[in-house]
């Protein structure tokens, strides 16, 4: 054994005060009930609340969990990056602090990756059936917009983009996120689109998945926001900025 983790859980975090304690109970507990050799990385995105202190205090009782602080608040998609390639494990995936997918469905991209997958994602469309809490019609017809202009613009031909709940090898996204560069929303279909630059096997696959209806995500605001940024990832592609060489982090000595 080399001492470092088989698994790392990431979670993005910014002023997630109220539910990131139970949200931490949930990941913990399923590491051990299901023998996880495990590390979870809260990365903290300049957080305004108490977000950042309730991790510590957590982690005093839980030592699979740590803090990882971001300089100040900076998106989502960089969260995700600082996570990942900072992460020990040989497995690495992020999911959002509402859980909307269970942590427990993990197992099925760990499955899929050890199945061959470089990368597995998440899709809340691939089976419809497994959808607990619906979203509001309005936030299913954006996201049915989006994806079609993903599938247009973007070439990517994935029934779900942007579910928060992705695994990785260790080498896998240590390719991606060193390439990766949009740090707001729309980093998702980014990280895709380096994937299948770089040749990279992505495999989707349904999870069960239930709506938080206190999401932060605005379709119009933050819809608009990643069409632009889908433009930006068409030209970094264009002037090869997918293109470049890859220098994997390297993991402290065990």
């Amino acid at each position: 054994m080399n001492g470092y983790p088989a698994y790392s859980i990431v979670i993005p975090a910014y002023n997630e005060s109220a539910r990131i304690d139970a949200a931490l109970r949930e990941v913990v507990s399923c590491i051990r009930e299901e023998s996880w050799n495990a590390e979870v990385i809260v990365v903290n995105d300049g957080s305004t609340d108490t977000t950042a202190q309730q991790v510590l205090d957590f982690a005093r009782q839980a030592p699979e969990v740590r803090l990882l602080e971001n300089p100040g608040n900076h998106g989502k998609g960089y969260s995700v990056r600082h996570g990942l390639l900072q992460a020990l494990g040989e497995i690495v995936m992020f999911t959002d602090a509402d859980l909307s997918a269970p942590i427990r469905e993990a197992g099925l991209l760990f499955g899929a990756i050890r199945g061959g997958a470089d990368i597995a994602i998440g899709s809340r469309w691939l089976n419809r059936k497994l959808q607990t809490h619906r979203q509001p019609w309005y936030r299913r017809f954006f996201g049915r917009c989006f994806n079609l202009v993903t599938r247009t613009v973007m070439g990517l031909k994935f029934h779900d983009t942007q579910c928060g709940f992705k695994a990785f090898t260790r080498s896998a996204a240590q390719t991606v996120f060193q390439l990766q560069m949009i740090e707001g929303w729309g980093f998702d279909p980014e990280i895709l689109f380096i994937a299948s630059k770089r040749h990279l096997r992505v495999e989707e696959v349904a999870v069960t998945w239930g709506h938080d209806a206190r999401s932060r995500l605005s379709y119009l605001k933050d819809g608009f926001h990643m069409l632009r940024e889908m433009a930006v990832i068409r030209w970094n592609a264009l002037v090869g900025r997918y293109d470049g060489a890859i220098h994997p982090v390297q993991r402290p000595t065990a």
